[in-house]
């Protein structure tokens, strides 16, 4: 199937999703678009067992999309680009410590702890699969990133504190860079059965780390310069899309971090370049909120519709429960942990609302999607289709209650 059909077929597939929540569903955006993707998944799943021609046809379509490739390295760039570009970066500054704790340390412990008690829970306990530990370490680290794009949807519906939202979106904002290194650097010691070296390890953290935070200061610092000597709006327009373009391009050839990068100059652009007096800044701040939306509504088609592809979830129903109720004990760990030992602050009502806001997506499935073939990829994948299933609908409609009920009892800040 050609490049122009799959565009064409995703945009009229999101429009029609969009109209049908807005008129009848009446869901929040992006739980309604990946609500209605999953029921239509589940038809054509039910349909293909007595009519297989529409089945066929749509699973060709769906199997034609590299949804990692799309994701990871054209997505994922604009849509980190433009979340970090209307973040605003003395809120950042001032919550900087517990999100760069929960950004990085907070993955690394959920990583482990998750893999800890998976490898316990399925392999020691109900003897379900015999996972090496390691495969399980691979899983936490896919899983414990939560994800930027689902998380800015869902909670601009909730009436959370400033603080805890400040933290919540810049911690998503960057554990995907660590989210994204942490599982290359696991990957790689699965592939090459443990023979990578200390050495190996941290040289690639740093290329990757340092790489994408250069490539975006250097991208984010020249474009700033372009678009503050001129005040044409289409001119300034084209330059945010060259920007994201180059970055992602940039990011790929030196195999540095498109999220890192994207971020950096999200930030960058964002909070020097507009002037809320000036009608082209504020074109292009509206216009990139255009363009986050309307990725946003595509992206969560897309992993709806990738259901389709994998019918071996009804044989792994078990590991996937077992995943939601793990994942979510290492969320709360991964919290724990910082705020009690570094932070010397512990709030319930802020912990229930970082544990419940900590939101999976369609980020966590393109890593998946990336395994390479073993007798642990189909358990892995499923896993974290349940996950991110639950995480978006379930998580997502019921975080504003979560969000009213903690706000009642709560006392000091995080």
């Amino acid at each position: 199937m050609d490049l122009l059909t799959i565009i064409t077929i995703l945009i009229i597939v999101s429009a029609v999703f969009s109209y049908l929540n807005e008129r009848i569903i009446k869901l929040p955006g992006v739980i309604g678009v990946v609500t209605i993707s999953i029921v239509v998944s589940i038809l054509i799943l039910v349909l293909g067992k007595t009519s297989n021609g529409l089945t066929n046809t749509i699973e060709t379509f769906a199997q034609s999309i590299n949804f990692s490739k799309v994701l990871l390295n054209i997505m994922l760039g604009f849509l980190l680009f433009a979340s970090a570009f209307h973040f605003e970066y003395q809120k950042l500054k001032e919550q900087r410590l517990p999100v760069f704790l929960l950004s990085t340390l907070g993955v690394i412990i959920s990583t482990g702890v998750f893999g800890g008690l998976f490898y316990l829970v399925i392999t020691l306990v109900l003897h379900v699969h015999h996972i090496p530990f390691i495969y399980c370490l691979l899983f936490g680290a896919i899983i414990s990133p939560t994800d930027p794009i689902a998380v800015a949807a869902i909670l601009k519906n909730t009436k959370i504190p400033s603080r805890l939202d400040t933290i919540i979106s810049g911690e998503s904002l960057f554990n995907d860079g660590v989210g994204l290194i942490l599982f290359v650097i696991i990957l790689e010691i699965t592939n090459k059965s443990g023979s990578t070296s200390s050495v190996e390890l941290a040289q690639l953290f740093a290329k990757e780390v340092l790489g994408g935070i250069i490539i975006g200061l250097i991208s984010g610092y020249l474009g700033y310069q372009l678009i503050k000597s001129i005040k044409d709006f289409q001119t300034i327009f084209l330059i945010s899309i060259a920007l994201v373009l180059g970055i992602s391009v940039l990011a790929v050839r030196f195999n540095t971090s498109i999220p890192l990068a994207a971020v950096t100059a999200g930030l960058i652009i964002g909070n020097k370049s507009p002037d809320k007096k000036n009608i082209a800044d504020k074109f292009l701040g509206k216009i990139w909120e255009l363009i986050n939306d309307i990725l946003n509504t595509i992206l969560f088609v897309m992993i709806g519709l990738q259901l389709v592809t994998m019918p071996f979830l009804r044989d792994h129903w078990i590991t996937g429960l077992i995943s939601i109720l793990i994942l979510l004990i290492a969320r709360v760990v991964s919290i724990t942990i910082p705020a009690f030992f570094l932070l010397r602050k512990l709030n319930f009502s802020n912990l229930s609302i970082l544990t419940w806001a900590g939101l999976r997506g369609g980020i966590s499935i393109a890593m998946a999607l990336m395994l390479p073939e073993s007798p642990y990829r189909q358990i892995i994948l499923s896993g974290c289709y349940f996950v991110v299933i639950f995480s978006i609908i379930f998580q997502g409609l019921t975080l504003k209650k979560v969000v009213e009920i903690a706000v009642r009892y709560k006392t000091e800040p995080i």
